[in-house]
């Protein structure tokens, strides 16, 4: 896992829609083959106590130091961040057929709900795949209150999927651009070897429109190296009297 990181990515800041900023990094590895391969050689577990729909593999703990510090150099200013105060990497497969998926992976997600206005649940995604038909990733925005979404979600956690339904009319599958309770705000195509940083606390999922394209296989599936970094964000300037 030594010198794999590119010093010096080709970056791009992205402000789709008003509040979100998502920092775009191309050729962020030097052989990102390698990774892939390492991938291949190691075994893929069952992603347990959360709603991703497939299987991670952890990495070494240098490699969760390493992407923290590359993390940090390019997310800092852009999410105005104070202080990082810890990573966590995991490889991951999206493998799990539409129809098994269950309600609440039918529906976008943030990935921590904080109170505290001061933190930030940061999340990056490195996309290790070719085929851009896996799927990159999508931002959305509530067009419903919070009472109903939270309704929604609580349904999704406890009723039946053909119960859920019928009650909101969410088809099974991975959740699509057009959904009901959301609009889809932004899209960021998937590339090789890129990764996208962003605010972990807003709605997001997979761009997952082709599932039949899914494998468990590290060289064909949707293989992505996922972070996620615990943050304070930088004090916001006093209001002028």
């Amino acid at each position: 896992m030594n010198r794999l990181f590119n010093p010096q990515p080709r970056v791009q800041v992205l402000e789709p829609a008003p509040g979100l900023r998502v920092v775009v990094l191309d050729d962020v590895l030097l052989q990102p083959e390698r990774v892939v391969a390492w991938a291949q050689a190691h075994r893929f577990e069952a992603a347990e106590g959360n709603l991703y729909p497939g299987d991670v593999l952890g990495l070494p703990d240098e490699f969760d130091d390493r992407l923290r510090d590359l993390f940090w150099q390019h997310a800092r200013g852009p999410l105005a961040l104070r202080r990082c105060q810890a990573a966590y990497v995991r490889l991951a497969m999206a493998t799990t057929p539409a129809a098994r998926l269950q309600p609440l992976q039918w529906l976008c997600h943030r990935d921590r709900i904080d109170e505290d206005v001061g933190a930030m649940f940061a999340a990056s995604v490195l996309y290790l795949f070719h085929d851009a038909a896996l799927g990159g990733t999508r931002f959305f925005a509530p067009r419903r209150p919070g009472p109903e979404l939270a309704q929604l979600f609580r349904d999704a956690q406890t009723l039946q999927p053909a119960d859920f339904t019928a009650r909101h009319g969410i088809s099974p599958g991975y959740p699509a651009a057009d959904m009901a309770y959301f609009d889809c705000v932004a899209s960021v195509p998937a590339a090789w070897n890129r990764m996208i940083i962003y605010d972990g606390g807003g709605y997001h999922a997979a761009a997952i429109d082709h599932p039949e394209l899914l494998s468990n296989d590290p060289a064909t599936g949707r293989l992505t190296l996922n972070g996620f970094f615990p943050c304070r964000r930088q004090a916001a300037p006093a209001q002028a009297r």
